[in-house]
């Protein structure tokens, strides 16, 4: 489903679904907000979470009255497990025990009264997407693009080693398991999209047959269970998605759909690697450059390496592309070469992030044995040198660093929900 917009929909574009089987009250409810877009009826029951995925409503509004606050209760925990980024509040009467004392049992981010003014629903729901529109960055997970401007220089083995370090200190198989099962995102994603194409999947010996473009045709039907049934997982825990096996499915899709899959994905990942080594169409680097919270730029000490570096990084400036996230990685680093990885970074006008040693005969002869280097030498040069960039990427990162998943404290809630639960503290009291 499509992720809440950074800002409130113009007056009539928006799409809100209201569970509700009250006419009356869908009828107040459509009211309230003719200004603002369309409202949506759905009634509760098996298979509503698919209809909801498939309006990609901007919010969802859940009557918690007449004697249903349990099944609202449940569907509540439902949509923040499968779509934690989307904007959810409760309806129902004020003066509604059972709604009132359900909706909060349930932690709803914010009520709207039936029986109160048509201009406070309007209010009540601009804030609400408000707030969500300005916390949805520190909710989604963090994502980074490595890019190479050629083959060769190592790309697709740096991301891969990197998404098989970032899972261990995230948490190991463990973590990703419990990415489609819980509110909280778990894991790591790889996405294999550099070329040549599915490079990763054999590296980590991994087979798939859902493809990224997959991943875009069912963009309206990510979640938790698509997850953990179509992607592909090693057994480092890392979910991996691969180019299709024919590129030229590739050009069946947009670049905008592509980007907004990635978006998407950050509901469910901490973190997503993004390889792009060798990616020959600059359209597409430039959107998910765009997308992503941190952008590694891959280059050797090579002359053409380098050429090529600067002659993508002209492209990507042509189509817009701000460069401020961008930093430098010099890879398969041979001290004995003159040129140093500070004079590449100078001639690049990129700031150095890391350098990583040159390791060739040590990282065929893992791969000649079906292995990843970073798994089986701990203390090879190459290992420790993707560990720090994991261990930097993990604290900096968006859903990577330490309490990112931490619970919502009540003191987030609105001022106003807040005190509505204290005028009916009483009623809890009695009811509990």
């Amino acid at each position: 489903m499509n992720a809440p917009r950074d800002r409130f929909p113009d007056a009539g574009t928006a799409t809100y679904v209201f569970v509700c089987a009250d006419p009356a009250r869908v009828a107040w409810m459509t009211d309230a907000l003719a200004g603002q877009g369309v409202v949506v009826p759905l009634r509760a029951g098996a298979g509503i979470a698919e209809r909801i995925g498939m309006l990609s409503p901007q919010a969802v509004l859940i009557d918690f009255g007449g004697g249903g606050a349990d099944d609202a209760a449940a569907l509540l925990q439902q949509l923040r497990q499968d779509w934690p980024a989307l904007p959810v509040a409760a309806a129902g009467l004020a003066t509604d025990p059972a709604a009132t004392l359900g909706a909060l049992r349930a932690g709803v981010d914010d009520f709207i009264d039936l029986a109160g003014a048509p201009e406070d629903a309007q209010v009540t729901l601009r804030a609400l997407m408000q707030r969500r529109a300005a916390t949805q960055r520190s909710v989604r997970g963090g994502t980074l693009a490595l890019l190479g401007a050629r083959a060769g220089v190592g790309t697709t083995t740096l991301a891969t080693s990197l998404a098989l370090l970032l899972q261990e200190q995230l948490g190991g198989p463990g973590a990703a398991q419990r990415s489609v099962t819980a509110t909280q995102r778990r894991g790591v994603a790889l996405l294999d999209l550099g070329l040549p194409a599915r490079d990763a999947l054999l590296y980590l010996d991994t087979p798939s047959e859902f493809s990224f473009v997959d991943g875009v045709r069912n963009l309206r039907r990510i979640d938790p269970t698509l997850l953990q049934t179509a992607l592909a997982h090693h057994d480092s825990g890392v979910a991996l998605l691969p180019l299709p096996a024919s590129l030229a499915q590739v050009r069946e899709i947009s670049h905008a759909d592509s980007a907004q899959l990635i978006r998407r994905l950050a509901d469910f990942f901490d973190l997503q690697v993004a390889d792009l080594g060798g990616f020959s169409s600059v359209d597409f680097i430039a959107q998910t450059a765009r997308e992503a919270d941190r952008v590694w730029v891959v280059c050797d000490q090579s002359i053409g390496a380098i050429v090529s570096t600067a002659a993508l990084l002209k492209d990507l400036k042509a189509k817009g592309v701000d460069l401020k996230d961008f930093a430098l990685v010099v890879n398969k680093f041979d001290s004995h070469v003159e040129l140093s990885a500070r004079e590449i970074a100078a001639r690049l006008e990129l700031p150095l992030a890391h350098v990583v040693p040159a390791r060739a005969a040590a990282l065929n002869a893992a791969a000649s044995r079906g292995e990843m280097l970073v798994r089986t030498a701990r203390s090879d040069a190459y290992t420790q040198a993707v560990a720090a960039m994991a261990r930097g990427l993990r604290e900096s990162l968006p859903g990577g660093g330490p309490g990112a998943n931490a619970p919502r404290s009540a003191a987030a809630s609105p001022a106003r929900w807040r005190a509505l639960g204290k005028q009916i503290g009483s009623l809890w009291k009695k009811e509990g």
